[in-house]
Formats: C-alpha cells, sequence, structure tokens
C-alpha cells in the first residue's frame, strides 16, 4: 500500500446550502472546489471511497459536499510526511486567493479538525484551477473505482 496526499477536484452545478456535519447547514456557491486529504495507507480505497458520490456513511466533511458535487479530477502527491497535507492545502489556497480573494476560503475549518489550517476546501470560482506545479503532483485516471492502489 502506498500513502499520498491527494486533491479532489470537485464541481458543483448550482449554488446549494448542505448540511455539513457540526458544521451545520452551510452555503456553497456554483463552481470548481479542491479539497486535499490524506491517506498514510490505504489510499487506493480512500480514493474509491470519494470517487463514489453515495452508498457511504457519512464520516468526513467531504462527504456531505460530495453528494452534492460532480468528481472532475484527482491529483496525487507521493508523501510521506503528515505534515506534507496541511503544507499543500496551504499552497492550493495561496493560489486560490490570488485569483479570488477572501472569497477562496469560504469555510473556515471544512476539513481540517485534526490541524491547525484554515481549510483544506478551497474555492475557485467559475473556472476551474490550472493545476500546474508541484503542489499540485500528477493525475489519477478516472473514473476511479479500483480498492487497488492508484497506478
Amino acid at each position: 500500500m502506498i500513502s499520498g496526499v491527494y486533491h479532489l477536484l470537485l464541481r458543483l452545478g448550482r449554488p446549494r446550502r448542505i448540511r455539513v456535519g457540526a458544521l451545520g447547514l452551510l452555503p456553497f456557491p456554483a463552481g470548481y472546489y479542491t479539497y486535499t486529504g490524506r491517506a498514510m495507507r490505504g489510499l487506493g480505497a480512500r480514493l474509491a471511497r470519494h470517487s463514489r458520490r453515495g452508498g457511504k456513511r457519512l464520516r468526513w466533511h467531504i462527504d456531505y459536499l460530495r453528494r452534492a458535487a460532480a468528481l472532475e479530477a484527482i491529483r496525487l502527491v507521493a508523501a510521506d510526511e503528515a505534515e506534507a497535507e496541511c503544507r499543500l492545502a496551504l499552497d492550493l489556497l495561496a493560489q486560490a486567493r490570488r485569483r479570488l480573494g477572501a472569497g477562496a476560503l469560504l469555510h473556515p475549518g471544512f476539513g481540517a479538525s485534526d490541524c491547525r489550517c484554515p481549510a483544506h476546501l478551497v474555492h475557485w470560482g467559475e473556472r476551474p484551477p490550472g493545476m500546474r506545479g508541484p503542489a499540485w503532483g500528477r493525475p489519477v485516471r478516472l473514473p476511479y473505482h479500483s480498492l487497488e492502489d492508484p497506478p
């Protein structure tokens, strides 16, 4: 099994209000979002889980948004250290802030319950991010259904 950090690129076709666990009912504008997560083991199973829209127990903040948002892409960054997740999430947030300003961080704490990051969910507006540079890693082929490690 391999470990690593992943970015999910999600698209929400229309504005929605979504109940996200303990965060409550949150507004989400239409547009593109990235969610940064990590799996220190079982990365293939984690990506397969995130690829499914429904049929799963709602466990993480992203599960609630994922029910409404389409999965457009998965990017993978090989990393063994836990700090890589936060470093990469902050890098994407900085990129999105250059585009949208304060609108890039919609819901403080989203996906960051176990760290001090502002959030691991970033809003990009109506245009998808360019996904260039080392912080983005490499693409994973969609649809991703395998429980094996990603290629």
